[in-house]
């Protein structure tokens, strides 16, 4: 009501549901976790105008709408239009990115009334604008499958992401990272499996019996002569008593 627009209705379910959502998550090295992993979006309160507030405190000092450029191109080929700083488009901010730039909720037609649709840019820490998203729900998938890794919105801009963030994304999203690579050989990041080397039967090791010590038959007869030449005599000398 404040700024005389309405929220799409994707973002709105989100907010019914939660005032906003923060999720971090950590690495552990030399046993010390370390965060790493950051998924932000604000809440209805932070959801800040980007645009009219001075970048200084100083008296006429410039703001965002000072900088606008109107030589940058605009809408060409499959480029979308960028938005403006000035009264033209109304900016709210959704995620800080900590401090590397800003997630920004954009009406970009907001002359002579608010138009309701509304897309996903990043604004980076050079003022240039970089398309993300048509819609909240595409951002937040986004959001969700890049892990919040480090600056993993650079990897929408014509630059990409930094070194060491790029070790991140080589680590948790190789494949993200690797798109071109991706695109070349396509399987490259398949698994192979073979059903013949799987499902192969395994041929059994025979089971080697230990033969039991059995005594040579000439000795088992000469024993069992023995024994019964004993008990013949038993029997006689019983018998004469």
């Amino acid at each position: 009501q404040k700024n005389s627009c309405i929220l799409p209705e994707d973002l709105k379910n989100f907010y019914l549901m939660t005032d906003g959502f923060q999720m971090t998550w950590s690495v552990k090295t030399d046993d010390t976790p370390m965060p790493l992993g950051s998924m932000v979006i604000n809440s209805v309160s932070k959801l800040c105008w980007l645009g009219g507030s001075s970048m200084y405190t100083l008296p006429n000092a410039p703001t965002l709408a000072d900088l606008e450029d109107d030589t940058d191109e605009e809408g060409n080929g499959d480029k979308p239009e960028k938005p403006h700083f000035d009264s033209r488009s109304l900016i709210f901010e959704l995620d800080p990115c900590n401090g590397n730039g800003k997630v920004c909720l954009v009406y970009k037609h907001a002359k002579p009334v608010v138009s309701p649709d509304t897309e996903i840019w990043f604004l980076d820490r050079a003022l240039y604008w970089h398309f993300l998203t048509k819609t909240f729900t595409a951002y937040y998938r986004l959001l969700i499958t890049h892990l919040g890794l480090p600056q993993w919105q650079y990897a929408f801009t014509s630059y990409g992401v930094s070194p060491q963030a790029k070790q991140w994304f080589n680590m948790y999203k190789p494949i993200t990272i690797n798109t071109a690579l991706l695109s070349e050989e396509a399987d490259s990041f398949v698994n192979k499996l073979d059903p013949n080397k799987v499902f192969k039967s395994k041929n059994k090791t025979p089971v080697i019996k230990k033969k039991t010590l059995s005594q040579p038959p000439g000795s088992q007869k000469s024993h069992t002569s023995v024994t019964s030449s004993k008990t013949s005599s038993l029997a006689g000398n019983s018998s004469r008593k």
